[in-house]
């Protein structure tokens, strides 16, 4: 990690830059795939599999034997494990649900907003380095408070033509069934476009690489919604001198171990704090099997050393980052004056993995300082909110008026027509 020592404010904008990388060459890559699976359809799929994960498959959806027998090859430890995340998961996801609530905004007028569940959601999970069961529960469970019709599921298989035990045991435990063994950008496609085996749906949701993120990016050009613009994984960390180093340094690496791009940011106003987390970081290092990914993301990423907490607060929010820890004195006080944030983690004792797992919150979340605007997935992304309004006779000519003069100010006349024609009728 670099450190930096009381930067000027003038050089935090460059100093909380991504890493960035020209993906033009990938885009023109991805819409190669693209074109190819809408054209082609499962046929592209089987010869995609073949060429980037060495399967050759003759069924691209999982059979129910094949989940038959995930359940077996699984611990009892971890399917418990991923019992009780689920258990946590849909309870916080269930208090999302509110019933619709009906306002008469004016005598005989009577407005109010229904939540309807998108009728048809792909779920884009990874399978590579890191098969990513959890964000099955993140989406899946959402998803099925929301009430979708349908959900199909797409993860890379390995060269056996097989996927990772977990992802079956977890879409299954959370009912999904139309699971397809299919992964990067011509998942998206297929998802997208619909093929002989998999359906086309209205939204894709899930995290995924550099070519799986340009595959999103195109397939919402052409009218099919994703859930949100994704960059590599981030995690921020807000410190002062009560701050713990190695846990902090547990932290920062726990998100380097994602990938090469995924940057890690330290915020502090110590920096005899800082050289200890340094210090712990290479130590801890050296215990970790993905080190090697790990340290090339750390060459990527920053500690930042600034005088007061109040410009700590200030560069946080500047950075916005997907997930923020705070370990500081007053750590709750704080964190109420964090706006740009994915998710908030407080305190010495609250570890970004607890939220990436199982604590109850989503870890689908914006990146790439996209928090300053977006949320990050919950059950609102799998509805859409549909508003309704009933007027009575006696409602309608209460408002009569006022419609009749805005739309013929606005020289829309028929618009003026359809409420005078009503209120002329005996």
């Amino acid at each position: 990690m670099q450190l930096f020592n009381n930067p000027s404010k003038q050089d935090w904008n460059g100093l909380l830059q991504r890493p960035y990388n020209d993906n033009t060459a990938v885009l023109q890559s991805v819409q190669s795939i693209l074109s190819e699976v809408k054209q082609n359809g499962d046929a592209a799929l089987r010869s995609l599999a073949l060429k980037f994960d060495g399967a050759e498959l003759k069924e691209l959806q999982v059979s129910a034997s094949e989940i038959e027998e995930a359940e077996v090859l699984l611990t009892t430890e971890l399917k418990q494990a991923i019992q009780q995340a689920k258990e946590n998961i849909f309870t916080f996801h269930s208090f999302q649900m509110h019933k619709p609530r009906s306002v008469e905004t004016m005598q005989g007028i009577e407005c109010w907003r229904k939540s309807v569940g998108i009728e048809k959601v792909g779920l884009y999970i990874p399978g590579g380095t890191a098969p990513l069961f959890s964000t099955i529960l993140m989406l899946g469970i959402p998803a099925s408070i929301a009430g979708c019709k349908e959900v199909v599921l797409c993860s890379p298989c390995n060269k056996e033509g097989k996927l990772h035990p977990a992802i079956l045991f977890t879409a299954n435990l959370v009912g999904i069934k139309k699971i397809f063994k299919v992964g990067g950008a011509q998942a998206i496609a297929a998802m997208a476009y619909g093929t002989e085996s998999i359906p086309a749906v209205y939204k894709i949701f899930g995290p995924g690489n550099q070519y799986v993120t340009a595959a999103k990016q195109l397939i919402q050009v052409s009218g099919v919604a994703i859930d949100m613009p994704a960059g590599p994984s981030e995690v921020c960390v807000l410190a002062d001198e009560t701050a713990n180093p190695a846990f902090i340094a547990s932290d920062l690496l726990s998100q380097a171990e994602h990938g090469v791009d995924s940057q890690v940011l330290l915020v502090s106003t110590s920096e005899p704090m800082v050289q200890k987390v340094l210090q712990e970081v290479k130590k801890q290092l050296e215990q970790l099997p993905r080190k090697d990914l790990a340290q090339k993301a750390l060459n990527n990423s920053k500690a930042i050393v600034v005088n007061t907490m109040d410009d700590a607060i200030e560069m946080v929010n500047e950075y916005a980052a997907e997930h923020l820890i705070v370990c500081c004195r007053d750590a709750e006080v704080i964190a109420e004056k964090i706006s740009n944030a994915g998710s908030v983690f407080i305190g010495n004792y609250s570890p970004e993995s607890v939220g990436d797992y199982a604590s109850g919150t989503n870890h689908t979340l914006p990146t790439n300082a996209f928090a300053r605007a977006y949320s990050g997935v919950s059950v609102d992304s799998f509805v859409k909110k549909i508003t309704f309004q009933k007027l009575s006779k006696d409602g309608l000519k209460n408002i009569a008026q006022t419609v009749i003069e805005m739309a013929e100010a606005e020289g829309l006349k028929a618009h003026a027509n359809a409420v005078r024609v009503r209120i002329s009728e005996p």
